[in-house]
């Protein structure tokens, strides 16, 4: 069966210019328009998908290179601050120094020609890394004395610090002895041990 098409192209030809514009606009909108839809529209949405991941990941990458370039920056802050934990724990002293640091205290004093009435060291007490080893000092002696003792616990390469100084004069106003308390306050260095999961 053969169709003619020739009166239509008669009656198209009859219309208005404007007319066969508007007839080919529709036939190509009709064509192209289920073409569009169908093929471009889900491209065009998966290529806006793929451009915001693409605009997220090179955000990502410049956050990433903005860290990996100050990564030298904290790696040096970090040796600093090991190396001066380091220092700080040479200056706290282990659990079998303690002794021999008590005994460099006493000699100390002993050094300054104080008299020892009492040298008692007392429970420690921890305070998170370390923990204070406090002893109770009672000497006898004079002022310069017992400065002199001061300043050889200060010469000690460990940390030791005299708290609580009382001083009161005894015997005659012409003698110059001094009954000297004090708390001769040290520090111990404590090993962490890691928790049990």
């Amino acid at each position: 069966m053969k169709v003619d098409l020739q009166p239509l192209f008669q009656k198209v030809e009859k219309l208005s210019r404007l007319h066969r514009i508007l007839i080919c606009v529709g036939a190509l909108i009709l064509l192209l328009g289920p073409s569009v839809y169908f093929l471009f529209m889900p491209k065009h949405k998966e290529i806006t998908k793929l451009e915001g991941d693409l605009s997220k990941l090179e955000q990502e990458l410049m956050i990433a290179k903005r860290k990996a370039s100050k990564l030298k920056e904290v790696e040096a802050q970090m040796a600093a601050a090991r190396e001066t934990f380091e220092e700080a724990k040479r200056a706290l002293p282990e659990s079998e120094e303690i002794p021999t640091l008590l005994t460099n205290i006493s000699h100390s004093g002993q050094d300054a020609k104080l008299d020892f009435l009492l040298f008692q060291p007392k429970p420690e007490k921890p305070k998170g890394f370390y923990a204070e080893i406090p002893v109770s000092i009672q000497v006898n002696g004079s002022y310069h004395d017992f400065v002199n003792f001061a300043y050889k616990i200060s010469e000690l390469n460990r940390i030791v610090n005299l708290k609580d100084i009382r001083m009161t004069k005894t015997g005659k106003a012409e003698e110059s002895t001094l009954n000297i308390t004090c708390t001769a306050v040290t520090y111990k260095f404590l090993e962490t041990t890691p928790e049990k999961k």
